[in-house]
């Protein structure tokens, strides 16, 4: 069994639970979040090894940091992978649309398949998929809950430019 390293860092969205393989950050979950996993036999709190991440996302929501710098390994399928890497893109405190996303990989018909690879991102915040709204504006489902993705993006918009 592999042995998953992690730390716990309070924020202003509550709880945040990190993963790692030992390499790069497998996982950001949130409290109450649906796929958040439960701590195992085989995973090992590691504050230290997760600093880098920890540091960041204090600087995030302190309003210093607009762009990680973190090796990411989140598991997913290629197409998962691909829309994962889309998000990255959007640029802080900015959204983008479902259909917008599905046009930047490819398939302007695949909204909805956007939709379901954003709903499966394993690491929250750092991959930013509370950047991604309804076609009318609308802050659509969340994993970590409307809330969140609202206070995320008004924290972003309040920070923009700094």
């Amino acid at each position: 069994m592999n042995t998953v390293f992690y730390t716990e860092l309070d924020s202003p969205v509550g709880t945040l639970l990190i993963t790692s393989n030992g390499n790069a950050i497998t996982g950001l979950h949130m409290e109450e979040q649906a796929t958040r996993p439960v701590i195992g036999q085989h995973w090992v709190r590691d504050d230290q090894r997760l600093d880098n991440a920890r540091s960041q996302l204090v600087a995030y929501f302190e309003g210093q940091l607009q762009q990680f710098d973190l090796p990411l390994a989140g598991a997913g399928t290629p197409f998962q992978q691909q829309v994962w890497q889309a998000l990255r893109e959007i640029p802080f405190g900015q959204t983008e649309t479902y259909g917008e996303l599905a046009r930047r990989v490819g398939n302007a018909k695949a909204s909805r398949a956007v939709g379901l690879a954003n709903g499966r991102n394993p690491i929250g915040i750092i991959v930013p998929c509370h950047r991604v709204i309804g076609a009318n504006g609308s802050l659509t489902g969340y994993a970590g809950g409307i809330e969140r993705k609202k206070w995320l993006l008004a924290h972003e918009q309040a920070h923009m430019g700094q």
